[in-house]
């Protein structure tokens, strides 16, 4: 099945080239069992990158907005995310002249708890079937892109940026906690006024993934890493109108997670559970800078995207 979307995309891609849609070039690499990934993705270069110097890549996990079981559909939308500056990770790539790599993770409705566009607690959980760590298999896909980048003569550094918006802001968050050594700088925003915490407890609560840490050990096989996490520069970011919380949603949190946020970080999304995580990664000495921007939404306009380049351009300088 894969063998034909690929020609039918490479056909589509040639077409959008002619109407000059996208400038660069898009690359949709095909899933390799040898290097450990079940799902395709998106390799997007922008025009005149500096291959003289060590690139970062830009890596933005796939967001389609909508469970479906048609594959080709989550496929559609990783291209559009990929080639379209309108998504936070394409306007990055081409403002910084980096490649971008956009995974294609399913969102099924048949199995519509399993919100793997967020990184939850459902997908994480995943054995024995091709969902399983979906966060290991984005780590080898990125050294897939940069194995096939350096055959172009492209150097890039192991350390990569991460972005996202709304759903795909979540499985940043989460992704920069269980491998922090990994993230160079991270943007993401529309993440429903709920940080993950640097904690394994709260009152009293048990802090599991994706809330906290508590059960690292037990579902990662691994620590936290907390001095690296620290030290890993953040910036998130929510509008000041934004509505769009989904706590309440079964696909996102189940009820358990759900009775911790209300009671222990908060019922109100802005401005009483997005301040309260705010003030957790201060008081935590969290390098991460968190904004509310007024008069917005669940949006990032112009300004957003360029504040976000400003923030990678200072960490890189």
């Amino acid at each position: 099945m894969l063998r034909s979307v690929f020609i039918f995309l490479v056909l589509l891609y040639l077409l959008a080239g002619c109407g000059k849609s996208f400038t660069g070039e898009l690359l949709f690499i095909e899933p390799s069992e040898e290097v450990s990934f079940h799902y395709p993705y998106f390799l997007f270069l922008p025009e005149d990158m500096d291959i003289d110097q060590n690139l970062y890549v830009v890596v933005e996990p796939n967001n389609s907005g909508f469970a479906d079981d048609d594959f080709e559909r989550h496929i559609e939308k990783a291209q559009r995310i990929a080639t379209r500056d309108f998504y936070l990770g394409n306007y990055v790539a081409r403002a910084l002249k980096y490649p971008l790599l956009v995974p294609v993770f399913p969102r099924t409705k048949s199995q519509w708890k399993i919100y793997t566009h967020a990184l939850d607690r459902d997908v994480m959980v995943q054995a024995g079937n091709q969902l399983e760590r979906i966060d290991l298999q984005l780590l080898q896909m990125i050294i897939d892109a940069r194995s096939r980048l350096r055959e172009r003569n492209i150097n890039t550094k192991e350390e990569f940026m991460l972005t996202g918006f709304s759903a795909s802001a979540s499985f940043a968050n989460r992704f920069t906690l269980i491998h922090p050594e990994k993230v160079f700088a991270i943007a993401a925003g529309g993440l429903n006024g709920l940080l993950m915490l640097p904690a394994d407890s709260l009152e009293g609560k048990d802090l599991n993934f994706p809330l906290g840490t508590n059960d690292f050990m037990e579902l990662l096989n691994q620590n936290f890493q907390a001095s690296k996490f620290r030290d890993t520069p953040q910036f998130y970011f929510m509008g000041e109108l934004d509505d769009n919380d989904a706590v309440p949603y079964k696909d996102a949190y189940d009820e358990n997670e759900r009775d911790i946020v209300y009671q222990a970080i908060g019922r109100e999304m802005l401005e009483e559970r997005w301040n309260f995580c705010k003030e957790f990664y201060l008081n935590e000495n969290i390098r991460a800078r968190i904004k509310t921007y007024p008069n917005l939404g669940h949006e990032h306009p112009e300004l957003v995207k360029k504040e976000v380049v400003d923030f990678f351009r200072k960490v890189i300088e």
